[in-house]
Formats: C-alpha cells, sequence, structure tokens
C-alpha cells in the first residue's frame, strides 16, 4: 500500500493520492494557518473508523440477507485534553439501519466488526474506549 501527499497552495492544503488514483484531501483549521478547505487528519481518522465498520457490517448482513436497505453512521469522537499528540480516548459509533432486517441481526453485525473484523478499530482501541449503539428504523 502507498499514498502519496502533494502540498496544493501555499498553507495546508494537501491531497492524498492511492496507488489506484483515487484522491482525499486534507486541510488544517484557521487557527493555525490552514483554510479549513477539506476534511483535518484527525476527522480523517475518524471517518476511516467509520468507512471500516460499515463495509464490514453491510458484507456481514448482505452474506446473512438480512435484508438491508441503507445505513448511516454518525461517529463523536473525543481526544486527550491539553496533551501532544492528542489521541482519541473515547469514541461513540451510532449504527442506524434501514430495511427489513431485526434487532439482533444488527447487533450481531456489529459486533462482529469491533471485535473481530475491522482493523481500524483494533489501532484505535489502543487509545480509546470505543462504544457503539443502534437504532433499526425499517423501512
Amino acid at each position: 500500500m502507498q499514498i502519496v501527499i502533494d502540498r496544493l497552495d501555499d498553507a495546508y492544503h494537501l491531497e492524498a493520492r492511492t496507488e489506484t488514483g483515487h484522491a482525499h484531501r486534507f486541510d488544517a483549521s484557521a487557527d493555525i494557518g490552514g483554510r479549513d478547505l477539506a476534511m483535518r487528519p484527525m476527522q480523517a481518522v475518524l471517518a476511516a473508523l467509520g468507512a471500516c465498520t460499515e463495509i464490514d457490517v453491510i458484507s456481514i448482513l448482505q452474506k446473512q440477507r438480512a435484508g438491508l436497505r441503507n445505513l448511516r453512521l454518525t461517529l463523536t469522537g473525543q481526544r486527550a485534553e491539553g496533551q501532544i499528540p492528542a489521541v482519541f480516548t473515547a469514541i461513540h459509533i451510532h449504527y442506524e439501519f434501514w430495511g427489513q432486517l431485526q434487532s439482533e441481526q444488527a447487533e450481531r453485525a456489529i459486533r462482529l466488526s469491533l471485535e473481530k473484523y475491522c482493523s481500524v478499530t483494533a489501532m484505535l482501541s489502543k487509545t480509546a474506549t470505543i462504544t457503539h449503539s443502534y437504532a433499526v428504523v425499517g423501512e
């Protein structure tokens, strides 16, 4: 795996590209001279956690033929205050499911992702307590 990061302006606006050409942009907050044109790196880490577990959960539910129509995650992260580096210390993931699936199917898929499959969870759980909640909204 390889990522190349290029600077796009004279401040902190950056573009990261994978070896297959996919791109993601980053920027810094205005407090340190950024222009807030894109996600900051720690926001991207939180997004990566969400994407990792969401992909797992979708895959698990598809294999179960669970009737998932849509899934939305909301992630909330807390970072160490007054410390450098300011790592995540607590992360909460809320899953919202749409479709015809049972609550037990949703919970099982989440647990399998967070406890067994998601590599990002495995890394972040070294510094952060990761909790979750969910709701099966229905159709």
